[in-house]
């Protein structure tokens, strides 16, 4: 398909799928946690329910994830129709990734991340994946509601 041919609605398309699959890959990203950022060290220095609180947070940001990349790709052809609970989930989607957008960008220091280029390049990696994702749904959802 010729890209210089591709109309709005084939564009989203492709979006939307990308937009789902780049959930994996931010979950990919996720599993690495632990080991990169040394929890087996720093978890037991927490209190005992703070530890739980932590793992569950972190279990459950993860089926978060797999649920909305899911969700993304399911409804995928609902979205680009318009139907109005589909394009409102890709919004609220949209909406979550914002989120955390605002908290990379409000909430946590540069001087917090590790040191050393990978970091500084998965961090760069990331964020692209979360303002790719939000920037998709967003827009897919809004003309999903006729916004746009």
């Amino acid at each position: 398909m010729n890209p210089l041919a591709m109309t709005f609605e084939q564009w989203t398309s492709l979006g939307l799928v990308i937009a789902g699959l780049t959930h994996f890959g931010v979950l990919l990203a996720g599993m690495q946690a632990p080991a990169q950022l040394n929890w087996a060290e720093e978890i037991p220095r927490m209190s005992r329910f703070n530890q739980k609180i932590m793992i569950v947070y972190y279990l459950f940001t993860g089926l978060t994830i797999v649920l909305f990349g899911s969700l993304t790709l399911y409804l995928r052809n609902d979205i680009l129709a318009g139907d109005r609970v589909a394009s409102i989930l890709a919004l609220v989607i949209g909406g979550w990734w914002c989120g955390r957008i605002a908290v990379d960008a409000f909430v946590f220091d540069h001087e917090d991340w590790p040191e050393g280029r990978r970091y500084i390049v998965g961090h760069i990696v990331l964020t692209s994946g979360f303002i790719g994702m939000a920037t998709v749904l967003l827009i897919a959802g809004a003309r999903g509601l006729g916004w746009l």
